[in-house]
């Protein structure tokens, strides 16, 4: 392999392997992709030939290991600036990387409640007051940053317009809300379909819709 490399774990369930990957395609830099199903016995040695945490995505460029989605996005945004990672506009690029910050660290009870799966739809389960707060807190971020940027640029349909980092980071929940069939307000349905559209978000899951592997912690009794 050469050039840049991105190892991920299975497709159909690694929210943080497909932020990584989504913010990769942002840049339409040329890369080798390496998937490591999870949960297999030669699992933890796999990652570790390419991520030091033992967790992914990672990416290698060369002499560089850059691991979490987070530090990759920023990797990517220092190496090929003008791609559209983050906004221009200074005050959207600040507001971008706090809201990206905020998914990076939290969500937490909505995450372990409905974990990503790409291959079914399940009805959506009963949701306490945590999982709802955070339901709540995701479609207010994404209120705001489209009436404060997005609207405001009139460039897209996305979070400042254009598809961005930030958008990366949401897409797992995004994806989340689909499976689940969370109920949505108008806005954040209407955002949350644009990003189901987008095109290299359908690349990744119909590569999903393609693995083999199952792991049964992720599955639920609902129709595919």
């Amino acid at each position: 392999m050469t050039g840049l490399v991105l190892a991920v774990a299975n497709k159909a369930y690694s929210s943080w392997s497909l932020r990584g990957w989504l913010a990769l395609k942002l840049t339409d830099a040329p890369f080798d992709e390496v998937v490591i199903p999870l949960r297999e016995s030669g699992t933890r040695a796999a990652i570790l030939k390419y991520s030091p945490s033992a967790k992914l995505p990672a990416l290698i460029d060369g002499p560089i290991t850059v691991w979490e989605s987070l530090a990759i996005v920023e990797y990517l945004a220092e190496k090929f600036p003008a791609a559209p990672l983050w906004p221009k506009d200074r005050a959207a690029r600040a507001h971008a990387r706090a809201i990206a910050a905020e998914m990076h660290g939290g969500m937490i009870p909505l995450r372990r409640a409905l974990p990503m799966n790409l291959r079914r739809h399940y009805p959506c389960p009963p949701l306490d007051d945590a999982i709802q707060a955070d339901i709540n807190r995701v479609q207010a971020i994404w209120r705001e940053a489209r009436k404060t940027f997005a609207n405001a640029m009139g460039d897209g349909p996305f979070l400042f317009g254009p598809f961005s980092a930030a958008d990366a980071m949401f897409a797992p929940i995004v994806t989340r809300f689909d499976t689940y069939g969370v109920a949505l307000e108008d806005e954040a349905r209407t955002y949350s379909e644009a990003v189901m559209a987008y095109g290299p978000l359908r690349e990744w899951i119909n590569a999903a819709n393609k693995e083999p592997w199952v792991l049964p912690e992720f599955e639920r009794d609902g129709k595919s």
